[in-house]
């Protein structure tokens, strides 16, 4: 018996996430979708980067995503 394949990505719970809002807007939607943590948010927003065929939302998601990666870094070099 042949294994299913999905084709689509499922990206869990939603981001609030839309390229029409400012940055500031973007990132607090994305963030707060992830009860406030980073490396969530981050892995969310590269999902999204990766999936789009909008190049607009391919580099805001990808900005946003590296974003929250280089926080999380810090943070997470603060707390050693």
């Amino acid at each position: 018996m042949a294994k299913k394949v999905n084709r689509w990505f499922a990206a869990g719970a939603k981001l609030h996430w839309s390229k029409s809002d400012t940055q500031t807007q973007r990132r607090r939607n994305a963030l707060a979708s992830r009860k406030g943590k980073l490396l969530p948010t981050a892995r969310a927003l590269q999902a999204l980067a990766n999936v789009t065929t909008d190049p607009e939302t391919r580099r805001k998601a990808h900005a946003d995503a590296q974003y929250f990666y280089a926080h999380y870094k810090a943070k997470k070099k603060r707390a050693k």
